[in-house]
C-alpha cells in the first residue's frame, strides 16, 4: 500500500478556502516532493516523493459553504472530499475517518483550541493558523497534550518564508548589529471586519494578524518579552454597530534589550491599491534594515481600474503544459514544513523533538501567545482608564514569576495573570 497522509480541514473562509485548499490540491495531485527545494527540505525529496495526501473531509459552520468548498476541491482535483458542518464539526469527523493524520485548523482566532485538542486526543497531527489561541493557559494544555502522544502542532507562521525575511534572518540581521528598535505593521482592508469575518468583536487587529510579526521577530532574534504596553482605537467601526477596535498598537521590550512597535488595524479603505498594508523595519547599533511588503516595485493601473500592486511572492499561480495551475509561495512554504515533519514522525518514527527545527512549533508559538493574551488584558485596561480620562498607564511584565499586569489605578497593582517563565 501507498504510504498516505489523510488530511481534513476544518474552516473553509478567507484563509483555508484559499490556501489551505489550494496548497491541498497540488499535494493530492503531484505529492509534496516537488516543494521541498523552496523551503531546504529538499534532502528529504526521494523518500517522501511516494507518500500520497489525501483531503478526505472539509467542514465549515454551515452545510451550504461546506458542500461547496468540497466542490470546489473537487474542479481542481477531480476528488471530492466528503463536507461537513455544525458548530463542532471536527468531533463527526474524527468519528467518520478514525485513521485521520492532520487536522487542518482555518476556524476563527477564537476557536483554534478546541478542535486542536479534539485532534490531539484522538492521535490526530495538527497545523493550525496563528495565533495557535489566544491564551497563554490553552498553550500550554495544548503542548501538553501533543507532548503526551509524540504529536505535531504546526502553525502557520508563513512571515518566516518570505524570500525577504529570509535574508534578514540569515544575512542582513548581522550586519546591522544588535538591535536596538524596530516598526512592524500590518493594516486589513475594511470589509475584512465588516463583511468577511462576523467575530471580529471576539478578537482584535493585533491577536489576528499581529502574531505573524511578533513571530517573525522571533525568528530572528530568539529572545523572549520582558514588558509590553497596549493601546486600542473605538472610532469606524462602532460607527457600523460593531464594538470592536479599529487598531491597536503594541509596543514590546525583549530580553536581548530591543524594543519593537506593532501598529495593526482592519480600517483600510477599499480603494487602497493593494490587498494589505505591511512591512517592517528594525534599527541596529550599526546599521538598518527596511522591508515593505506592501510595494516591492511592482505596480500597474488601468482605466476603471485604478493603480493596483500585487505580492507574487505570497502566493501565485504557475501554468502548467496542460493548463492547470500549480499555486506556490511562501503562504504554502509554512504548511509544507508542518507536513514534512508530520511525514517524518508517522513514516521515519521520530519524535517531536527530532524534527523541531523543521516548522514553527507549538512551544514557538507559545511566545506569541503569550504576548497575545498579555497585550488583549493591557488594551483593555488602557481602553477604559482612557474614556475615564486617566491616561494608558497599564503595562505588562514577564519574569521568572510567570506574566503579572501593573495597574497603577488598581488597589492591587500587580495582578499575577500566569505563574510560569516563558
Amino acid at each position: 500500500m501507498e504510504p498516505t497522509i489523510k488530511i481534513a480541514l476544518v474552516g473553509a473562509g478567507m484563509f483555508g478556502g484559499d490556501v489551505h485548499a489550494r496548497a491541498y490540491a497540488d499535494l493530492q495531485r503531484f505529492g509534496i516532493a516537488g516543494q521541498l527545494a523552496r523551503v531546504g527540505l529538499d534532502k528529504y525529496s526521494r523518500e517522501l516523493a511516494g507518500v500520497k495526501f489525501d483531503l478526505v473531509a472539509v467542514a465549515t459552520r454551515s452545510e451550504k459553504s461546506a458542500r461547496k468548498a468540497a466542490a470546489a476541491f473537487k474542479d481542481i482535483t477531480g476528488h471530492e472530499p466528503q463536507a461537513f458542518h455544525g458548530d463542532e464539526p471536527w468531533n463527526d469527523i474524527l468519528a467518520a475517518f478514525p485513521d485521520l493524520d492532520v487536522m487542518a485548523v482555518a476556524t476563527p482566532d477564537h476557536l483554534h483550541t478546541q478542535p486542536i485538542l479534539a485532534a490531539l486526543a484522538r492521535g490526530v497531527h495538527v497545523l493550525t493558523e496563528k495565533p495557535m489561541c489566544l491564551s497563554i493557559q490553552e498553550s500550554d494544555e495544548i503542548i501538553e497534550a501533543a507532548k503526551a502522544k509524540n504529536l505535531i502542532v504546526a502553525v502557520d507562521m508563513h512571515k518566516r518564508y518570505d524570500p525577504d525575511h529570509l535574508r534578514i534572518r540569515d544575512d542582513i540581521q548581522n550586519r546591522i548589529g544588535a538591535p536596538l528598535y524596530g516598526t512592524a505593521y500590518l493594516e486589513e482592508p475594511l470589509e475584512v471586519s465588516t463583511s468577511t469575518f462576523k467575530w471580529v468583536e471576539s478578537s482584535d487587529p493585533f491577536s489576528y494578524v499581529g502574531p505573524h510579526w511578533t513571530d517573525l521577530i522571533w525568528s530572528y532574534y530568539k529572545s523572549k518579552p520582558v514588558s509590553l504596553t497596549a493601546v486600542g482605537q473605538k472610532k469606524r467601526l462602532v460607527r457600523d454597530g460593531i464594538n470592536a477596535f479599529d487598531a491597536v498598537q503594541v509596543r514590546v521590550d525583549f530580553d536581548n534589550g530591543m524594543s519593537i512597535n506593532f501598529h495593526n488595524n482592519w480600517v483600510t479603505p477599499a480603494d487602497f491599491e493593494g490587498p494589505v498594508n505591511q512591512g517592517h523595519e528594525i534599527v541596529g547599533a550599526d546599521g538598518k534594515v527596511e522591508s515593505d511588503q506592501q510595494y516591492r516595485g511592482f505596480r500597474w493601473w488601468n482605466q476603471g481600474g485604478g493603480s493596483r500592486t500585487s505580492n507574487n511572492h505570497f502566493t501565485r499561480e504557475v501554468l502548467r503544459p496542460d493548463g492547470s495551475k500549480g499555486y506556490i509561495g511562501y503562504g504554502v512554504d509554512s504548511l509544507t514544513v508542518g507536513l514534512v515533519a508530520i511525514c517524518r514522525v508517522k513514516f521515519a518514527k521520530e519524535s517531536r523533538d527530532a524534527v523541531a527545527e523543521l516548522y514553527p512549533t507549538a512551544e514557538e508559538a507559545r511566545i506569541t501567545c503569550a504576548i497575545v493574551d498579555a497585550a488583549a488584558r493591557v488594551r483593555d485596561l488602557n481602553w477604559k482608564y482612557m474614556q475615564e480620562g486617566k491616561g494608558a498607564t497599564v503595562t505588562a511584565r514577564f519574569g521568572k514569576d510567570g506574566i503579572t499586569v501593573i495597574d497603577p489605578n488598581s488597589s492591587e497593582v500587580f495582578q499575577s495573570i500566569y505563574d510560569k517563565a516563558l
